[in-house]
Order: structure tokens, then C-alpha cells, then sequence
């Protein structure tokens, strides 16, 4: 039988994000003065349901799969570099395990399908430090390749996106950062852009890891065959499942529990972003509870963040993935609940505010 798939409850409320903004308008600035952090601040206060919100123990987690597409030359690396960039993870020598160390934030690597065993050699039930296996029934090599057959069946698309929940449900702390790994992710990223908000795949695909443009027009040209073979997978679901991959739709299900559970979802690029916009056609609540941490360099994803109707917290032309865009974000999240909780107001400081204006005609007659 189907496992359901967490409903959301709409955490709006027009009273709470009142008394919030009326909280943050009276710090000891002038109005609207710190720009964004105060939006930013508004919308943590309101996901965590509080005026003096405190991120706990963060988690970033780092979804794994590899893609039978990577087969057609759709990246400019190799497929064994997704095991080889796990191995980085686990030895702490990635960009995202640097970032993640600075800013005190737990960093897992989930193995969703990667085509790799990364307990060989191990004795039976041997867990190593940092790593979930969470494997999908069938898929240890990797999806499918979806020039030829859905990239994963339906019951391992749910399998996945179980996994991703349960996963959650582990998690100790109030906000899932989100990363991934997986040589051909940014395919599956575009098909899912594509398929989902209606767009031509030309506007929606991208270098990935550097391919030179004619590469990227051959890309482009698989992918357009890819969607042509799946025209009738157009719910949610059925696209998830005929041009995703393990690691996406794995993302899905933790990003539907983090923001069942009012979990602060701090979202990566252009592949994190595609496992919420799956999420968001499933249930469009999920937004309330996600903060986008930048706008990445892969071209897709400006178009994936206007569908959403989002702004992204920076834009460093970044596009390496992993999460660390959403590590690099981290510090203005924190900023923000500070300001929030410490900083002092007009009345507790003894600080004047804005002058009234003065009424009208009272400036001329000073003068006569």
C-alpha cells in the first residue's frame, strides 16, 4: 500500500507577522535600514513560530545518486567522480566540509544510488562515521537511463522519497541545509524545469560541470529526445520518476518532512532547487518554510526561481553544488535571529526615534 506524503498546514498569520515586523520596525535603526536581513529575519521568526527564533544544531545533509544519462556524455566528468566527491565529503577535503566546519554545522552524506559500495570490505552492520546508506531497492548503480526508460520506476520513486523522510525524522535541530552529488544531476534538474514550469529546454540547460558550447548544444539536443520519449509523464510524480534521480527524489521526501515538522529548509542551487520545485507542485505550502541561499551560475536556475516566485539571498556566481551555497549563506540566517532576539529597541535603549513631521504651514510661520 502507498505510504502518504506529509500535508502541510499553512503557518501564516496575519496577527504573529504583525507583532514580528512591528518588533523588528522598532529596532534601533532606521526603518527598513538592514535591508533583506530583515525579510529574512520576519520569515524565520514566522517558520519557527517565535519572535526570538534560535537555529539548533543545523544539519546539512548531501544527497548522493548517480544518473544512467551521465552514460551519454551529458557532463564533462566522468560518472566515477560521484563516489570519488562522497570519499572527499567523508575525509572533510570538499568545499562544502570546509564550510560546514566553520559554521558549526553537522555535515551527512546520504548514498541514495550512487554506483559505489561504500561499506566493501567492511564487517557486517559496520556504520561509517558521516554516511547513511539509504539505497533504493534496485538502484545501486544509479537510475536508469531515461533516453531509453523512466529513470526510475514509480515504486522506487516512493521508495526514495520515503527514504528522504525517514531520514528527516532522525535528524536532531530546526534546519535542514540541503547539498547533492551526482554526475548528470543538472540534466535531470533542466528536464525537470522544463516539464514543470512549461519551459523549452534550450532556456533551461546549462555548462553543468564545464561543458564548452558545442558540448552544451549536444546536451541540449539529448534532452530534448528525453522529454519528447516521457510527453506523458506531466504530474509531479510521473515526471519525478521518469527524468529525476535518486538523489532528487530523495531530497523531495526530506524537504516535505523538514517543513512538515516547521523545519527552516535552507536550499542550495540549481539541483536543490529542482527537488523543491517537485515538492512545491505537491504541496505549495512547502515555500513558507524555505529560504533560498543563492542564485547560481548554472543558467536554469534564475528561470527556476521566477517560476517559484523567490529571491535568493546572494548571487556569487556560484554553481558547484553540494550545498555550499547553502553553508555560505548560513552566517546571514544567524545574523538574523540575533538581530532579532539582542538587538535593542528605541524604548529599552533610551534612543529617540523619527521626529514627527511637522504640521503643515508650522515651518513658514517660525519664520515670520
Amino acid at each position: 500500500m502507498r505510504k502518504l506524503l506529509p500535508t502541510l498546514s499553512d503557518i501564516s498569520s496575519a496577527a504573529f507577522t504583525q507583532a514580528l515586523q512591528h518588533k523588528i520596525d522598532n529596532k534601533t535603526k532606521p526603518l527598513g535600514s538592514l535591508g533583506r536581513l530583515e525579510s529574512l529575519a520576519l520569515k524565520i521568526g514566522e517558520i519557527l513560530g517565535t519572535d526570538s527564533p534560535v537555529l539548533q544544531a543545523p544539519q546539512l545533509v548531501v544527497f548522493a545518486g548517480d544518473h544512467g544519462l551521465a552514460r551519454r556524455g551529458v557532463s564533462a566528468f566522468p560518472q566515477d567522480v560521484s563516489w570519488q566527491m562522497v570519499e572527499n565529503f567523508l575525509a572533510g577535503g570538499a568545499a562544502v566540509s570546509v564550510f560546514s566546519r566553520l559554521n558549526d554545522i553537522v555535515l551527512t552524506v546520504v548514498d541514495c544510488g550512487v554506483n559505489h559500495d561504500f561499506l566493501a570490505g567492511l564487517p557486517a552492520g559496520t556504520q561509517r562515521p558521516g554516511l547513511r546508506v539509504c539505497k533504493v531497492a534496485g538502484g545501486e548503480h544509479g537510475t536508469a537511463d531515461a533516453l531509453e526508460q523512466p529513470a526510475m520506476s514509480a515504486a522506487q520513486c516512493q521508495e526514495a522519497l520515503h527514504n528522504g523522510m525517514a531520514l528527516v525524522q532522525t535528524l536532531p535541530g530546526n534546519a535542514l541545509l540541503l547539498g547533492e552529488m551526482g554526475i548528470g544531476n543538472t540534466s535531470a534538474a533542466s528536464l525537470l524545469l522544463a516539464r514543470l514550469a512549461g519551459l523549452d529546454i534550450d532556456v533551461c540547460t546549462g555548462a553543468g560541470t564545464g561543458l564548452d558550447a558545442p558540448a552544451v548544444q549536444r546536451k541540449t539536443a539529448i534532452l530534448r529526445d528525453v522529454l519528447a520519449h516521457h510527453a506523458d509523464a506531466k504530474a509531479p510524480l510521473q515526471a519525478l520518476a521518469a527524468l529525476g534521480g535518486f538523489e532528487i527524489a530523495t531530497m523531495v521526501g526530506a524537504v516535505l518532512q523538514a517543513a512538515a515538522e516547521r523545519r527552516v529548509v535552507v536550499v542550495d542551487g540549481f539541483i536543490a532547487t529542482s527537488a523543491v520545485l517537485v515538492a512545491h507542485a505537491l504541496q505549495p505550502l512547502v515555500l513558507q518554510r524555505c529560504v533560498f541561499a543563492h542564485r547560481s551560475g548554472e543558467r536554469g536556475h534564475e528561470f527556476m526561481l521566477q517560476h517559484l516566485g523567490v529571491q535568493a539571498l546572494l548571487d556569487l556566481g556560484l554553481r558547484l553544488g553540494e550545498g555550499s551555497g547553502a553553508a555560505l549563506a548560513w552566517p546571514l540566517l544567524l545574523s538574523s535571529c540575533a538581530m532579532l532576539r539582542e538587538m535593542a529597541s528605541f524604548e529599552s535603549a533610551g534612543v529617540s526615534e523619527k521626529a514627527a513631521a511637522p504640521a503643515a504651514g508650522a515651518a513658514t510661520a517660525a519664520v515670520q
